[in-house]
């Protein structure tokens, strides 16, 4: 749709619509343009309203920490949808089981789940996503992933319809699973296990100062680049990086981190093209020289 008609469409969400919004500061990579609609959605039934108005209308894409999303540097052609506020909340049901919603953050989940005396989810302090994101890609670290802990989840598809999926009808494999790309996650019930919370501590400490050694922090990357080739090799896929190609290869300034080099870097100012180019270039080498054709884990807007 023409943006005229899209201001006119959207006119009564006031300013939780923006038109030709800056990404760049909305994903870890610290890279790309503009949307052409970004939507901050404070509570479910503002979301089924938006989606019923702009359903078939227009792409959607929902963006949420940006801990594994590489932006384009041209305008996306879409709509961005940021989930806020209701989407945040966290509680406490029965004894041992955790709902929260799709907004909250992976280790705001983990610190919660200790404080209540529960373990199973201490891995989740290491990953820098969401819940949502975690369940779309199964995310996982240390041996444990999010289909180990999950119950159900509440969604709503494009149309407005809130469905509840429980996790026996879910297919789940290494970081991915059956759920349909349409459907948009708003909640989550997880199961834990009653421990102490000096235990639980403990274990959530140790697993940090293992991602601390092993992985940059407080840089401009953005986690995991592809995902380890399970069914096609035992070697992890930073071995196969580090087998074929120079890992002093760079692209502006998009470049392969020196502690652990499936991770990318921007050093200052690399462009949605440079890093691109850096995962192509690995992902064509890798390809060359072991015969493997890696798979990205991060996902790529444009």
């Amino acid at each position: 749709m023409e943006i005229n008609q899209l201001k006119n469409l959207l006119d009564e969400f006031g300013d939780n619509v923006i038109f030709e919004y800056d990404l760049k500061k909305k994903n870890w990579f610290n890279i790309g343009g503009k949307s052409k609609v970004f939507y901050k959605a404070n509570n479910l039934k503002e979301l089924i309203n938006f989606l019923k108005k702009v359903a078939d209308k227009e792409k959607i894409f929902i963006l949420g920490a940006g801990s594994n999303t590489l932006i384009t540097d041209n305008l996306y052609d879409g709509i961005v949808i940021k989930l806020s506020k209701d989407f945040n909340n966290i509680s406490l049901f029965k004894d041992d089981i955790i709902i929260a919603g799709s907004g909250v953050l992976d280790k705001t989940l983990s610190d919660f789940a200790m404080k209540n005396n529960l373990s199973g989810f201490e891995f989740l302090s290491c990953i820098p996503g969401t819940i949502g994101g975690g369940i779309r890609m199964n995310a996982g670290c240390f041996g444990n992933e999010f289909k180990d802990i999950l119950l159900s989840i509440q969604a709503i598809d494009k149309k407005g319809n809130v469905i509840t999926i429980p996790v026996k009808d879910i297919n789940f494999e290494y970081r991915k699973n059956d759920i349909s790309e349409d459907l948009i996650f708003l909640s989550a019930s997880f199961k834990g296990i009653k421990s102490e919370y000096k235990k639980i501590e403990n274990q959530t400490k140790k697993l940090k100062r293992e991602k601390e050694k092993n992985q940059p922090t407080r840089i401009k990357t953005s986690g995991s680049t592809f995902k380890n080739p399970v069914l096609q090799t035992k070697k992890k896929v930073w071995e196969l990086i580090k087998d074929s190609v120079p890992l002093t290869k760079r692209f502006g300034d998009a470049c392969i981190s020196e502690k652990h080099c499936n991770f990318f870097v921007n050093k200052g100012n690399a462009s949605f093209n440079d890093m691109k180019q850096l995962i192509d270039f690995v992902s064509k080498n890798v390809l060359e020289k072991t015969g493997i054709s890696l798979e990205k884990e991060i996902k790529i807007l444009e």
